[in-house]
């Protein structure tokens, strides 16, 4: 069950276009400090970003969180490293099973605020044929064009 009580720090606008999110999940992320306060202030992207598992253990890969303030950072930090996700066994166990399914493919979401730890929804999702993109950008354009006459009215 998802629970949403926080503000969105960073979304991943690209993931509800190129897959059909079946499923959600909620997780926290493994951060050094520096990390939490550039995610606080916005910045950061999960665009390309996938989950995986290794053994018993979850793993954000491709996320791009930029250090805080650059001097302060360790000089052999990586923006790109791969982030714990902290999970239950369960959880883990059915990701486990999602990822080794044929063309499912576990995406982050979104990163926000729970009280004062953050927290990454993941969405299980079925990657879309172009047809289907085709499709999406037609029903955003029409819903796009229904809310400017009701708007002008």
């Amino acid at each position: 069950m998802l629970y949403y009580l926080g503000m969105s720090l960073i979304t991943n606008r690209k993931a509800s276009f190129n897959y059909e999110i079946i499923e959600k999940y909620v997780a926290g992320l493994e951060l050094f400090g520096f990390e939490v306060k550039s995610l606080r202030k916005g910045q950061g992207s999960l665009e390309g970003s996938y989950v995986t598992v290794r053994g018993s253990e979850a793993f954000l890969i491709g996320s791009f969180i930029p250090p805080f303030q650059e001097k302060n950072a360790p000089a052999d930090y990586d923006p790109r490293r791969n982030r714990k996700l902290l999970l239950t066994k369960l959880e883990i166990k059915k990701l486990s099973d999602i990822e080794k399914a044929k063309g499912l493919t576990i995406v982050p979401l979104s990163v926000y605020n729970k009280g004062r730890v953050l927290k990454v929804d993941l969405g299980v999702g079925k990657g879309k044929k172009k047809y289907d993109k085709r499709e999406t950008i037609k029903k955003q354009d029409t819903d796009r064009e229904t809310r400017r006459e009701f708007k002008d009215r």
